[in-house]
């Protein structure tokens, strides 16, 4: 398997579908790279010459945020929003949704409240 950016990413897959398994490059920026870099999409990982995955490493060390890099930018997002003490801020700290949804019905399971499935409700006798 080739390795980019710290990631194993899938020999036989195309490489423009290999490349979305790299945190923070999703279809449009794999994309975006291979063409700056002149790859064609429709390539295979696995026959990828070791020169054109070293340009791809290039590109993406140098212009965009993946992996790591971008889960710290997120954990100093949330943690600047519970220090200032804002609503977002409080709903992260409770583990709960964020951005509005409902939570009278859903997000059981964030919330604890697993309810298991109940059958016909007869109990089983045993001789």
């Amino acid at each position: 398997m080739a390795r980019v950016v710290g990631v194993q990413i899938p020999d036989q897959k195309k490489i423009r579908i290999a490349l979305t398994s790299i945190r923070g490059i999703g279809h449009a920026l794999s994309a975006r790279i291979l063409q700056e870099v002149g790859i064609d999409p429709e390539v295979k990982t696995s026959t990828l010459k070791p020169e054109e995955l070293n340009s791809i490493k290039e590109v993406i060390e140098k212009k965009y945020r993946v992996e790591s890099d971008l889960k710290r930018d997120t954990m100093s997002h949330i943690k600047r929003l519970k220090d200032i003490g804002s609503w977002r801020g409080s709903r992260h700290t409770k583990r709960l949704p964020v951005r509005g949804q409902q939570t009278r019905t859903n997000t059981r399971t964030v919330r604890g409240n697993v309810r298991k499935t109940v059958g016909s409700g007869r109990k089983v006798v045993t001789k």
